[in-house]
């Protein structure tokens, strides 16, 4: 075995010459040079100032204009929920562990900010599941003539928090555990042990198959579906050019939320996925904190995303941010598509079409 496992922890490097100590009482310079978790603790501060900021204005804006209170917009505000989330409760303890050079909240603090950054992204992932399964009711229309009302994004809300319980939750109750990972300075579920007292081989691949591989096909299932239909009503000009630039828009929109979430957390999941396959074998702290603390970017994508592309939530913002002004001159500048992009959801199908 290339690693030592102690209580609630597992360090990935033989304790041959009696320098492997807890992560939970000792700093873990000996993984890593002293300036890598300053480099660490730089990450997650850029990662709090700007994914605390702009998830929270998110909030606010949405909460502020009316016209930004559609269905399809639900989805988008949980995201942020979740975002702020992982920066509250992950990030800032990340920051402050990094700081220290190991897990000073101990087990306990390890298994709350496992479980956030997990629910944080799990929230994230089934919520671009209910968005990738929207834009195919809309745009295929298998449905015929469906409405996606406030009703059903509640109840897409609703799904995505249950989904995300039942994959955070279990560590806490004995299925799996979370302990360090990496440079010992975050926390993750165990991918490491054999210890049967946990279960965790089952856990894994559990997590792996309904909370990883399943939700993914659907996505590309979804947009693949979707990508046929765009082609095939561009080549049959079935409908008006304003509300096929609204629909292709919002589908590029919701494409690069998905994209961006993969950049993020396929690198983690592989990793992790090949050292749960692979126990025993020899990898450094870097080779997981690495994609660990990649994965962590992903809350900033969705807002910057969703501003970049959307101009009347962009509006929004910058007359927010500048006390009910904009400076830009930009305040509703091609009202129509953006009313169009904005509220895409919550017209009836027969009044959406792709381009």
């Amino acid at each position: 075995m290339n690693g030592t496992e102690g209580i609630n922890f597992y360090v990935p490097m033989s304790n041959k010459t009696g320098v492997v100590r807890s992560p939970f009482e000792y700093p873990q310079y000996y993984l890593a040079d002293p300036w890598k978790y300053r480099v660490v603790c730089c990450y997650m501060f850029f990662l709090i100032s700007t994914g605390f900021p702009i998830n929270f204005l998110t909030l606010l804006v949405t909460f502020k204009h009316k016209k930004l209170r559609q269905p399809l917009n639900y989805i988008l505000v949980n995201l942020a929920v979740a975002d702020l989330c992982m920066a509250c409760f992950g990030f800032t303890v990340t920051f402050y562990t990094a700081w220290n050079g190991y897990f000073v909240f101990g087990p306990v603090g390890c298994a709350v900010e496992g479980f956030f950054a997990t629910l944080g992204g799990q929230v994230a992932l089934w919520s671009l599941v209910v968005l990738a399964i929207e834009r195919y009711i809309v745009v295929c229309k298998p449905m015929g003539n469906f409405r996606f009302s406030a009703t059903h994004a509640m109840m897409g809300i609703a799904f995505t928090w249950v989904m995300a319980m039942s994959c955070a939750a279990p560590p806490l109750f004995g299925w799996s555990r979370y302990i360090p990972e990496g440079m010992q300075c975050s926390c993750g579920p165990d991918y490491y042990t054999h210890n049967p007292d946990f279960h965790n081989e089952s856990y894994v691949l559990y997590m792996f198959v309904i909370h990883f591989i399943f939700p993914v096909i659907i996505i590309f299932f979804s947009y693949g579906r979707l990508v046929c239909k765009v082609r095939e009503a561009a080549a049959q000009q079935q409908e008006s050019a304003t509300t096929q630039k609204a629909e292709k828009e919002v589908t590029r929109m919701v494409i690069l939320m998905v994209l961006g979430f993969m950049l993020a957390w396929t690198p983690y999941a592989a990793v992790a996925f090949w050292i749960f396959t692979n126990k025993g074998a020899d990898f450094t702290a870097t080779l997981m904190a690495v994609p660990a603390f990649f994965s962590k970017s992903s809350s900033l994508y969705n807002p910057i995303i969703y501003v970049l592309m959307n101009k009347q939530f962009r509006n929004c913002m910058i007359t927010t941010i500048c006390c009910g002004k904009n400076p830009f001159g930009d305040e509703e500048t091609s009202s129509t598509v953006s009313q169009s992009k904005t509220e895409v959801s919550s017209v009836s199908s027969s009044q959406v079409s792709p381009a």
